[in-house]
């Protein structure tokens, strides 16, 4: 790759560096490379490109951050492109970091919406990386909570020298900027906005909305971060971003933007912290043990969901024990492990039997109920090949689970459909899959897509049988 020119100055902070990491030359060149293959980049450094940096070369575009992050990864605290006398690291490669202050945490979420509200599409082709989930959810359950995230008003205008006041920059009318107080309402309203994406997202697939709502985090709750509060709205207002950038990320992972889902979920974990709502960042933890399962990184996705569960203790609701458990078993579920995935569901099973009608529920595990445990159930069972279970549990799902939800009925129909394919019922399995790709047909969602593809790849063996034939004709007549 293509240097820029030679700095006169050594870079010394790098050296240093170099020797408490106890890299070679060539040794720091191999790690970066592997790390860009995770990142999907064909980097071709040696040693001679690490004595070209030490000399006071700067690498080009990402190159600082990935060296940054071998570091952090080496010596197990978060270094910065500057912190080794480069350049700062790239904004498309930012995201991973779990800030050390709640001011930074915005910073970097906030530089996540901007770029993702914009047409910077190489943004939403960053690749998910399964090492970049250890150092996060380590520091969100050995980290120290925050002391303070009140915000103080802002100095008054600066009046300049002739005398005459500053003129502001001009706003729409109700519009809020940086400085300005948020109130009980701000954040009312940011509850609000997150139910409806929600529900969009449900019905009609995370690609729906997904942009509008990433310009809402940037225009109207950004301003709100950087405005001004005290400690506890400042806590609730935390609390509310943390769960529209959840939100954000799950859209995105819908839509098969899994790296920028995964930066998303991270900063959702931070901000989540910020909030002191240790049970709200379990469930983050979940969503992300829950991408690591769609992607087949079954260890990561156990680990995760213990990590979790390790951080809320036996002292959560219920439902929320039980929405742990059911992660971790399909983690289990995932790498055929068999006897771990039936106790962590016999552990999910009771915890919701547990649960009272009493009960508080957090809003965000309300959908946590009989039908999605059905539906866990279904999934780790046609994971583990166990077909008959898996369609006894889907069945009961689908009985159960209310028309909103209607991306998961898809998803457990395709479970089904498999689980019936399994059990030797091809009339049946090719009915209920060529349900499904016509719901598939009505979403924007890559996941129901990649569902119903997945059904067609199990179909290949019978390709020449009937009912697959006339699947087929009734998929193609969709359009």
């Amino acid at each position: 790759m293509t240097e820029r020119p030679a700095q006169r100055t050594p870079n010394r902070q790098l050296a240093a560096l170099i020797a408490e990491a106890g890299f070679s030359n060539a040794g720091l060149a191999r790690r970066v490379d592997q790390l860009g293959l995770e990142h999907g980049l064909d980097l071709r450094y040696d040693k001679t490109s690490v004595t070209r940096w030490l000399r006071g070369q700067q690498p080009r575009g990402t190159t600082p951050a990935l060296i940054a992050e071998v570091f952090t990864r080496r010596l197990g605290r978060r270094l910065t492109a500057q912190d080794l006398g480069l350049d700062a690291c790239a904004p498309v490669y930012a995201g991973l970091e779990f800030a050390a202050t709640p001011e930074e945490a915005v910073d970097i979420v906030g530089g996540l919406w901007r770029k993702d509200s914009g047409s910077h599409a190489e943004l939403r082709k960053i690749a998910f990386t399964p090492a970049g989930l250890v150092v996060p959810s380590r520091d969100w359950l050995i980290g120290r909570a925050d002391d303070k995230v009140a915000r103080g008003e802002q100095p008054a205008a600066r009046v300049p020298a002739q005398g005459r006041p500053a003129v502001p920059r001009q706003r729409g009318q109700g519009e809020r900027g940086p400085g300005q107080k948020v109130t009980g309402g701000d954040i009312a309203a940011l509850r609000s906005v997150g139910e409806l994406f929600r529900t969009l997202d449900n019905m009609y697939g995370g690609g729906h909305a997904r942009q509008a709502l990433v310009r809402y985090l940037e225009h109207e709750c950004e301003p709100m971060l950087r405005g001004t509060y005290g400690e506890q709205t400042g806590r609730k207002l935390f609390g509310a971003a943390a769960d529209l950038t959840r939100l954000a990320g799950w859209t995105s992972y819908d839509i098969a933007a899994h790296g920028l889902a995964q930066r998303y979920f991270v900063q959702a974990l931070r901000l989540a912290q910020a909030a002191g709502d240790r049970a709200y960042g379990s469930y983050v933890l979940v969503t992300m043990s829950r991408q690591a399962v769609y992607l087949g990184h079954g260890r990561e996705a156990v680990q995760l969901a213990r990590v979790a569960q390790q951080g809320v203790g036996t002292n959560a609701p219920p439902v929320l024990q039980a929405l742990l458990h059911a992660a971790e078993a399909r983690g289990h579920g995932v790498l055929g492990e068999v006897r771990s995935c039936t106790g962590s569901l016999v552990r999910a099973e009771r915890a919701l039997e547990a649960a009272r009608s009493g009960d508080e529920v957090p809003y965000w595990a309300r959908f946590f109920d009989e039908a999605q445990l059905a539906d866990e159930f279904g999934h780790a069972h046609r994971d583990l090949q166990q077909f008959r279970a898996a369609a006894q549990h889907a069945e009961r799902s689908l009985q159960l689970r209310a028309p909103a939800y209607a991306r998961s009925r898809l998803f457990c129909r395709v479970v089904l459909a498999s689980a019936r394919l399994g059990l030797g019922e091809l009339d049946q399995a090719c009915a209920l899959g060529a349900e499904a790709a016509g719901a598939a047909a009505e979403m924007r969602s890559v996941r129901a897509v990649e569902y119903v593809r997945d059904f067609e790849r199990r179909l290949e063996p019978y390709k020449d049988a009937a009912p697959v034939r006339s699947y087929r004709d009734k998929v193609a007549a969709l359009g």
